[in-house]
Formats: structure tokens, sequence, C-alpha cells
């Protein structure tokens, strides 16, 4: 597992592109910018890995183009105070950008050969979760909310009332919705009964499933 200076060269290379499509957090390139992403795909596979495109993974299931991955962070404002409830680990880069912010991360995969190989993966490069779960994002966490912030990276027919529920007030949940493009969608929970929604443009997810696999 070799991070050398021309992968990091490549990376500062892929900041430039996020920069020039908008994204100006700085955290967030600097995460972009520290973190392996060629690590997280399969080897033969490496020239493409930071290239602004999603890429194939395990179990039909794909890594989110980098684009992708920075403005839902960008968009979330994370603050190292964060709990944060992650719906589809996936590869586990998002999920290793979440965790450069200092946050406190909990990540739930529904695929169980993903779940398997992304739980060993992460720490031993040291990214190190609160917990990884095995369940069904659709019915997030109830034993750990309410959460700070929600975030799915997966496409959603519909936005689970779980999910919504275990937000705290003046929590955020950012979510793909819509069949075969979504639009990002975010709530903002002003209170108990509340939530304000915003739509921020188009997007192309991978479908998020329901029950464990």
């Amino acid at each position: 597992m070799k991070d050398t200076a021309k992968h990091q060269g490549l990376r500062n290379q892929l900041v430039k592109v996020l920069e020039a499509k908008g994204i100006h957090d700085k955290n967030v390139l600097k995460a972009i910018s520290k973190i392996p992403r060629h690590l997280f795909i399969d080897s033969s596979f490496e020239a493409h890995a930071y290239q602004d495109k999603a890429f194939p993974i395990a179990a039909e299931q794909t890594i989110s183009q980098p684009y992708t991955v920075a403005f839902q962070s960008q968009t979330l404002e994370i603050k190292p105070t964060d709990k944060i409830l992650e719906i589809g680990t996936g590869s586990g880069y998002q999920t290793a950008v979440l965790l450069e912010f200092k946050a406190e991360v909990y990540t739930i995969e529904r695929q169980h050969e993903l779940f398997k190989r992304t739980s060993s993966f992460l720490p031993k490069i040291n990214y190190k979760p609160k917990r990884f779960i095995f369940g069904d994002g659709y019915k997030g966490l109830q034993e750990q909310a309410p959460f700070d912030k929600i975030i799915v990276t997966a496409g959603a027919p519909f936005v689970p009332k779980p999910l919504l529920a275990q937000l705290k007030v003046g929590g955020k949940l950012l979510i793909p919705v819509g069949d075969k493009t979504q639009i990002m969608t975010l709530f903002i929970r002003k209170s108990n009964k509340e939530f304000e929604k915003l739509e921020l443009g188009d997007f192309a997810f991978v479908p998020m499933l329901e029950e464990k696999n």
C-alpha cells in the first residue's frame, strides 16, 4: 500500500479541478489532497484514481466521483464536534473525508462483502470511525441518535422518515432523492416538527437498497 510523491502530485491536480468546479472549503480540499484514493480501488485501475469520475468497486457499487464527495462534505459544513451518521460506507472514501474533519462518524453498509472489506481496510490506513455497522440504512441508527449531520451516499427513491427523526434540531440531512438521476436534497431541522428543504441540483448515484445483503 504505497503512497508516493507521484500520487501526491495527482491529488494536487485533482484539488485544482475541484476548485475550478466550485469547491472552496479549505478543509474539504485539504482532505482530498491528503487521502490516498488509489488505495480504495483495485490496483489495476490505479491510473483512474485521481480523475474526477466515479469508479466501480465490489458488490456492483461505485466509489463516488471526487466532486460529489467534496460537494456533499462542503454542503454539510462539518465541525470537529459533529456526530455524523453516514448511510452507505461503500469503499470508505467518503468516510475518510469525514474523519479528516475529526468528526465522530458512525457508518452503515448493507452489502456484507463491502462491509467486511472496508471495515478491515480503513483502520489499516488509520481511518477509524466510532462504529462500522452492517445494517439497513433506511432505518438509520436509533440507539445513537440524535445526529448533527446525516449523509446518504446512494440514491434514495424517497426520504426515509427515521433519518429525519434522528436529526438534532439544527441538524442537517443530505440525501440524493430520485430513481434514475437524483436531486441532491438538504433538510435542516428547524424544530421538532419543522424542516427546511433545499434542492441543490442533479446527481447520479447507485440506488440505496433496503435490507441487508
